[in-house]
């Protein structure tokens, strides 16, 4: 299918990505599975083939992740100083959970935001 504006409105690329949608019509899965992309959106066709979001949303979620909990660790530390063990309920749980739920977001979102702005892999000039 053409991307037609008229047929498929603007879809606004972080709400897409965050509901793991299709970048074009914002209905159709973006995931087969819980990080696999679709091989086409089952509402508009959109081949997913473009799709590669690479090693992008794992460093941002290392980056994101490590940021909040080491800083929360840390103001606890000091401030409360508890046991160990505590540390280890707390922040183990707490690192698997956002890990997991960030990385499937902010795929989406990179994908979504792919497409938007027509990110191709970058390809050098012949010309001389």
């Amino acid at each position: 299918m053409p991307n037609d504006p008229s047929i498929h409105p603007p879809v606004e690329p972080i709400r897409a990505g965050i509901l793991g949608r299709c970048p074009r019509c914002g209905q159709g899965r973006l995931f087969d599975g819980y990080l696999t992309t679709a091989k086409s959106c089952s509402n508009c066709g959109l081949d997913y083939s473009f799709a590669d979001s690479g090693d992008g949303p794992a460093a941002f979620v290392i980056l994101i992740v490590g940021f909040l909990v080491v800083g929360l660790a840390l103001w606890m530390e000091v401030t409360l100083n508890p046991p160990l063990w505590v540390h280890f309920v707390l922040w183990v749980p707490l690192t698997i959970v956002l890990s997991l739920v960030l990385l499937r977001w902010i795929k989406g979102i990179l994908i979504t935001l792919q497409y938007r702005n027509k990110a191709a892999q970058g390809r050098l000039d012949d010309r001389k």
